[in-house]
């Protein structure tokens, strides 16, 4: 037996139960995956707005930088290409969440169309009743 024929039978034995835990499973690690994407987004910015800021500071001047909850004193020229780097790797990570995201969420379409799941959010207009 291939390993999607395997899928497949092992999709068609869900019960009822088993489906709606499935469902509940995709949503809360689509939910999870969109946050951690909104703080490395915002996490981004942050960063971009630092580096913009000491683009216009003097390499020599002071600075202060949170390394591990230790606020420590560092000059501009130090400071700038870490967080270069850090913004670089963030961005990086971002990308590989966004791409995860995608890919949950078109399994989770599939789900949703093999179990013949329709939501408020993807069910067609239904008359209204007066």
């Amino acid at each position: 037996m291939s390993l999607s024929t395997g899928k497949a039978a092992q999709a068609k034995k869900l019960s009822g139960q088993d489906v709606q835990a499935q469902y509940s499973q995709f949503q809360s690690e689509l939910q999870a995956l969109a946050q951690k994407i909104g703080e490395l987004e915002t996490e981004a910015d942050e960063h971009e707005l630092v580096l913009k800021s000491l683009e216009e500071c003097q390499p020599d001047r002071k600075c202060f930088r949170l390394v591990g909850g230790v606020l420590v004193e560092r000059t501009v020229k130090d400071v700038a290409p870490a967080l270069q780097t850090n913004r670089d790797g963030i961005r990086k990570v971002l990308e590989s969440l966004i791409v995860n995201y995608k890919k949950k969420e078109e399994d989770f379409h599939n789900f949703q169309h093999e179990y013949g799941i329709k939501t408020a959010a993807n069910a067609p207009n239904s008359p209204t009743r007066s």
